[in-house]
């Protein structure tokens, strides 16, 4: 018996063309079993791949894993870094606010006295051209960079600082303005005379103050200048205080603005009870009013 035989049609839609195609029912069996087997093919050939290729894969797997989670954990320590030096370079700025008469007098220093007090400390950089390419380089870069604007800006707010304190602001005590600084004709005998510093009249025993930080560099009878105190506010400013009755501080003594050193008298070379004040610069006296504020 002949076997069955089975007609394939295909038309083509554009022309009406109609071809056919017979075969033995044997060979489509045969046809449909072959496209049947191929995915089986291949999932046997992957159940049978190298075990050794596997285990590598699977270790490079974990050591990416692994190189990810620490990737992850030297980005996010280092962006902590760099907020906590942002915030404290905002601190410093705060920090490096002076008040107004402080300021204004610091402004009116020499600069030979202001340059070397604050002008010291570390240079700032930024990263430089060739930054690193990875994001934990480029992530230490800017921590560099700001580590280093931060040893500056510390520097020299410190400077400015420790200037601040050691430039006479206030006046030393309250009084009367007597005599100003400069020329003038001695109050004694009536010769011309070069005055300097300021007389600031007050009552017999009124309390002196030191006008900035410092150390006592010397307490005792200095001839015209009767008792009198010397201050070394660093800086190369110091002040001398005059014609003191008594005193309330030793040589080698710290000082802070505002402590009472002394007390009105009339020791020396006067005519009455007054405090003598200087202030000097590098070891020359200056106009006491170019740094003091209003009385």
């Amino acid at each position: 018996m002949r076997a069955p035989r089975y007609t394939i049609l295909i038309a083509n839609r554009s022309t009406g063309v109609i071809r056919r195609i017979t075969v033995a029912r044997r060979t489509a069996v045969m046809a449909l079993a072959a496209l049947a087997f191929v995915p089986l093919l291949i999932g046997l050939g992957a159940s049978h791949a190298d075990p050794v290729e596997l285990e590598s894969l699977r270790l490079a797997n974990e050591s990416l894993r692994i190189e990810n989670d620490s990737y992850r954990a030297a980005t996010g320590e280092l962006a902590e870094q760099i907020s906590s030096l942002q915030a404290a370079l905002t601190q410093l700025g705060v920090e490096a606010r002076l008040d107004p008469a402080a300021r204004e007098a610091l402004e009116r220093l020499p600069d030979l006295v202001r340059a070397p007090a604050i002008g010291g400390g570390l240079t700032a950089h930024a990263a430089g051209t060739d930054s690193p390419a990875t994001t934990i380089g480029m992530l230490k870069g800017v921590l560099g960079a700001i580590e280093s604007r931060l040893a500056f800006v510390k520097s020299r707010v410190e400077g400015e600082q420790a200037l601040a304190r050691a430039t006479p602001t206030i006046w030393p005590l309250a009084g009367w303005l007597s005599s100003g600084y400069g020329s003038r004709r001695d109050p004694i005998d009536g010769t011309a005379d070069f005055h300097a510093g300021l007389d600031i009249a007050a009552n017999k025993g009124s309390p002196v103050r030191a006008t900035a930080d410092g150390t006592i560099q010397s307490a005792g009878y200095n001839g015209n200048y009767g008792n009198a105190v010397l201050v070394d506010h660093g800086f190369n400013i110091s002040t001398r205080f005059g014609h003191l009755s008594r005193f309330a501080v030793r040589p080698g003594q710290q000082v802070r603005r505002g402590e009472i050193i002394g007390y009105v008298g009339a020791t020396g070379r006067v005519t009455g009870a007054h405090l003598h004040y200087e202030i000097l610069l590098n070891g020359r006296p200056v106009d006491p009013l170019r740094l003091l504020g209003k009385p």
